[in-house]
């Protein structure tokens, strides 16, 4: 019996996410819907600032959409200072008024992406020059620097880079301790099990 084709576009602001992204959504659908052969193009990056605008995020859906002929689109943004709930319906209503063939989905990370490593932390202990034992942080949405964090917390003597490191870390941390701990993460692996469910 071959696997159903699903096809997701994937829309980011950072290299590093260019290659985190596809892996923490292989590990959602081998939960969600082990029975599909999930097709991921390349992310499309495009800057925050260029989304946020007037016809930014409705551009870069429409060539997302049109060059894979996905079934689904998935944009994932850091928060930064911005509330996520107040922030994320207007773009999630406009992706869906630009192209409402598609499925979407829109996620702000709170605050940005590494977020959800800190949301797991204890998961990531010995992983890239990070120290073997790693404590939850009491509150692991609220740094503003979680980059840092994960800096300070290496034994190895090298800073963390995303492009270098983000991938790797996302392939480890534990799915069900960031749920738990970070609200956003939360929000994005049910997102994404809508998204892996409904589209096609």
């Amino acid at each position: 019996m071959s696997m159903r084709p699903l096809t997701i576009g994937t829309i980011v602001e950072g290299q590093g996410e260019v290659q985190a992204l596809p892996v923490v959504l292989r590990r959602i659908a081998a939960r969600c819907v082990p029975e599909t052969w999930l097709d991921l193009p390349r992310p499309y990056r495009a800057g925050r600032g260029s989304l946020l605008k007037a016809g930014g995020i409705e551009a870069a859906v429409t060539v997302v959409a049109e060059a894979n002929r996905v079934d689904g689109v998935l944009v994932v943004i850091d928060a930064d200072d911005d509330c996520p709930a107040t922030l994320g319906p207007g773009l999630l209503r406009r992706a869906q008024e630009c192209r409402p063939d598609k499925q979407h989905a829109v996620v702000l990370a709170n605050r940005e992406f590494e977020a959800w490593f800190l949301a797991a932390a204890p998961s990531l202990g010995g992983v890239r020059g990070l120290a073997e034992h790693l404590d939850l942080p009491a509150e692991p949405e609220r740094p503003r620097d979680c980059k840092g964090w994960l800096t300070s917390r290496r034994t190895d003597g090298q800073s963390y880079k995303p492009t270098a490191d983000q991938a790797a870390l996302a392939d480890r941390f534990d799915l069900d301790m960031a749920r738990a701990h970070s609200p956003s993460f939360d929000k994005f692996y049910r997102d994404v099990e809508r998204l892996l469910t409904k589209s096609g």
